[in-house]
This record gives structure tokens, C-alpha cells and sequence, in this order.
């Protein structure tokens, strides 16, 4: 049975495993964007934890990997931040990397658009669905 917007759910995210090119650069991209802690890594794997306790994996998987957009399984993830300096923050994260390709603004909420190291997008959301309920489907989420 479905669970209303203010109903808690009985699942919620706990971790994501993302394959990157170059494990090094992905950690300090990430890092630096999300502001997360490496908990645990070695030469292939690391291990990026949020203060709410979500973890990252990051399995470097070598310089021919491909993410082919459009094929099956999930895409990208799209990030929330907590507040408007936070947004501000990552999209100057974004642009530091040469990586941030756009900002709108959307249904009541604002989207900073860009790329990670292995050109994955990256989207950033200000404020949250929980906070700015979406009324219509983000096509942009989906047309890269």
C-alpha cells in the first residue's frame, strides 16, 4: 500500500555504489561537493558517509569504464542541499571543476546542473521535495 507525503516509508536510501574512472579524483570530487568523510577505502574502493549515515561507494574501475546515458539501471542521483548557502557552495564546486553547465529555477525550487569527473550529471536541488512538493516531472532530469 502506497504511504501519503507525510507518512513515513518503511525504506528509505541507505547507499549508493557508483563505478568511476579514476577512484583519487572521484574522492576529492565528491568530497568536496557532498562534504562527506572517506570511513573506509583501499586501492580500488571508497567508502563516503554522510553525518545522516547515507554511504557512497566509489569502485574505481579504470580509465575505459563507460556510463552510457539512456541504458538501463539508475542514471545519476540528484542531490538536495539543506539551505541556500549550501547551494551556492556546490554549485562553486561545480564550477571550480569546470563541471557546472547551468542553474534554473523550476516549480518553486532551483536545480544546479553539472558534471562529475567521469562526466556523470550531477544535479543539486534547493529546497527539497519535502519542503517544495514537485507538481510536474522534471524533464531536464532526463534529457542529457
Amino acid at each position: 500500500m502506497p504511504t501519503g507525503p507525510t507518512e513515513r516509508s518503511p525504506l528509505r536510501l541507505a547507499t549508493a555504489v557508483m563505478f568511476v574512472t579514476d577512484l583519487d579524483r572521484s574522492v576529492a570530487f565528491y568530497q568536496a561537493l557532498l562534504g562527506w568523510d572517506v570511513a573506509l577505502e583501499d586501492d580500488s574502493v571508497a567508502l563516503l558517509v554522510s553525518p545522516d549515515g547515507f554511504q557512497m561507494y566509489l569502485h574505481g574501475r579504470g580509465p575505459r569504464t563507460q556510463h552510457p546515458l539512456g541504458q538501463i539501471g539508475i542514471q545519476y542521483l540528484i542531490w538536495t542541499a539543506h539551505d541556500e548557502h549550501e547551494l551556492r557552495r556546490c554549485r562553486s564546486v561545480l564550477q571550480a571543476t569546470a563541471s557546472h553547465d547551468v542553474t534554473t529555477t523550476l516549480d518553486g525550487f532551483t536545480v544546479v546542473e553539472g558534471r562529475d569527473p567521469d562526466d556523470v550529471p550531477i544535479l543539486v536541488t534547493y529546497p527539497g521535495p519535502e519542503d517544495a512538493p514537485r507538481h510536474q516531472i522534471m524533464r531536464r532530469a532526463y534529457a542529457w
